[in-house]
């Protein structure tokens, strides 16, 4: 399995650092590993032409998880971690492991820095176990031992590729698990590949033609606040970058859904121009704008949701980024509307039955 693309809603890809024993369980990983990152999150052999914010968070393995079924009480994880500077991010960058079942945490348990071996109960409600890793560590799991009873891969969900900015990472919900997208494909039965990048996600070209390269059955869009401040950008070169960043996508994935979410608000953003004189209202109005205008001109896969009102500012832990509440009140609009994209487009996919499976031709 290692270096092999499994598919359309399948496994992640394996690779050099990676046992192959373990890859059955692994989601949200797109790319084998390479460039000394075990699971990154943008095309390793590519890096190169990135920006390099960019590609420093695409080394953090965010989203990345187990996820099982069987009748085992717990597991035993093997494991290696490279580091325990967490940056900015700070803790909730991820120290810990922690089984989610049926959206409720069952156990969770620390992390060291280096080798070790951890227990984990996973024993629970629902259909299957998610194991969520401690990514601001940069770790690599090396072997999955069942204890009291047996494990298995949970079943593939639909494959969701989830581009943004350090929203969409997770910042600042107090665990990976409390990530909008993490709450999202934990609700939807989405399988998850987050494509959030903190301090970057400008809608860069290269990103575009990664998320273009890899399989997909849904696709959400969900950047801006960065082409505020971060690197600034007028509302010109944010339409037109988001005109081009849509046409890449859309000719790697002729057939799949996407979702365009303009940027939640952000209060010191809103009506202060940046240097190249654009606020973060005109720079959710070019987003809007040009998604609209993919749309009218033919795209009836895109769709687009509006971001300002899916949190008020009361929501931001920091005043630019939602906390666990603002997380998964995100997760309940924008999952939402990705869930819905993707049935509305691929009934056939999810094994929806035929309303009328034999009808009569005198009716």
């Amino acid at each position: 399995m290692a270096g092999v693309e499994v598919g359309r809603g399948g496994a992640a890809v394996g690779g050099g650092g990676r046992p192959v024993a373990v890859e059955p369980f692994v989601r949200g990983a797109a790319w084998p590993a390479g460039a000394d990152a075990s699971y990154p999150r943008a095309d390793p052999s590519d890096n190169a032409r990135l920006p390099i914010d960019t590609w420093g968070a695409a080394q953090l393995p965010v989203g990345v998880r187990l996820e099982l079924t069987g009748d085992a009480a717990a597991i035993d994880l093997d494991y290696r971690t490279a580091t325990d500077d967490f940056g900015f991010r700070g803790e909730g960058a991820g120290t810990c492991f922690t089984v989610v079942r049926a959206d409720a945490v069952v156990d969770e348990q620390p992390a060291v820095l280096g080798a070790g071996t951890v227990r984990l109960t996973v024993a629970g409600p629902g259909d299957r176990a998610i194991v969520y890793l401690p990514e601001g560590m940069k770790p690599t799991v090396d072997a999955i031992h069942p204890v009291g009873g047996r494990i298995a891969p949970a079943p593939a969900q639909p494959r969701w590729l989830c581009y943004g900015d350090s929203i969409a990472e997770g910042w600042i919900a107090a665990g990976p698990a409390g990530a909008w997208p993490a709450v999202a494909g934990r609700v939807f039965g989405l399988d998850v590949v987050n494509l959030g990048y903190a301090g970057a996600a400008r809608g860069e070209i290269v990103s575009a033609e990664h998320l273009a390269g890899i399989a997909a059955d849904v696709i959400s869009i969900s950047h801006g606040t960065n082409c505020w401040t971060r690197i600034p950008h007028s509302a010109g070169q944010v339409r037109e970058n988001l005109r081009s960043f849509l046409a890449i996508v859309r000719a790697g994935h002729p057939g799949v859904p996407i979702v365009v979410c303009s940027p939640v608000v952000r209060p010191d953003a809103e009506a202060t121009p940046n240097r190249l004189g654009a606020t973060l209202a005109d720079l959710r109005a070019a987003i809007e704008d040009a998604a609209r205008a993919h749309i009218d001109a033919g795209d009836a896969l895109t769709s687009l949701v509006l971001g300002a009102p899916v949190i008020d500012p009361v929501h931001l832990a920091d005043g630019v980024h939602p906390g666990d509440e603002g997380h998964r009140m995100i997760a309940a609009s924008f999952g939402a509307a990705v869930r819905e994209a993707f049935d509305d487009c691929a009934p056939d996919l999810h094994g929806d039955p035929d309303p009328d499976p034999d009808p009569d031709p005198d009716e």
